[in-house]
């Protein structure tokens, strides 16, 4: 085999092993928002204002942290991936993920910011706040499943490309 092709070769399995990677975080972070969305949110929203408010003020910061984590790695890889194989699908996957980073910090957390520091006897005050908050946070998710989605048609042009190679 000349040096050549396998250079290629290497390289080729560094981008699927990155490219995995990005798409198995940006598949994480998915699911938890999808999961916040369809299973958490209905819940909370079900309970009576005081309850509600303490609920999501327990929750949200331990799932922002680690959804945050995951947005970050998973655009990191899908950049690396892009940068070896200067698909633009990796590079679209990466910056939908990273994406959610300005959304959070631009739209999300002025919301967040109201309803941190609430407390029980403000309760009443809270249901609309958190009622925004779902709507924005399907954003987030919509943002992700597209990634995800990018990244998926990077995976699987980066296969055919392989296979018309061969």
């Amino acid at each position: 085999m000349p040096e050549s092709s396998l250079d290629t070769t290497t390289q080729r399995r560094g981008v699927s092993a990155i490219g995995l990677a990005a798409l198995i975080l940006a598949t994480l972070f998915a699911g938890a928002a999808i999961y916040i969305l369809v299973a958490e949110q209905p819940a909370r929203l079900a309970l009576e204002d005081r309850s509600l408010l303490l609920q999501w003020q327990e929750s949200y910061p331990r799932a922002a942290r680690m959804q945050a984590g995951l947005a970050v790695l998973a655009s990191l890889a899908g950049a690396v991936a892009f940068w070896r194989a200067r698909d633009p699908f990796w590079l679209v996957g990466a910056a939908l993920m990273l994406a959610n980073l300005p959304f959070t910090l631009i739209v999300i957390a002025p919301v967040n910011e109201a309803l941190l520091p609430l407390n029980a006897e403000q309760a009443a005050t809270s249901r609309a706040l958190i009622e925004r908050w779902g709507a924005l946070h399907a954003v987030r998710a919509g943002l992700s499943v597209l990634a995800t989605a990018a990244l998926i048609a990077a995976i699987a042009r980066g296969e055919l490309h392989s296979a018309l190679r061969k």
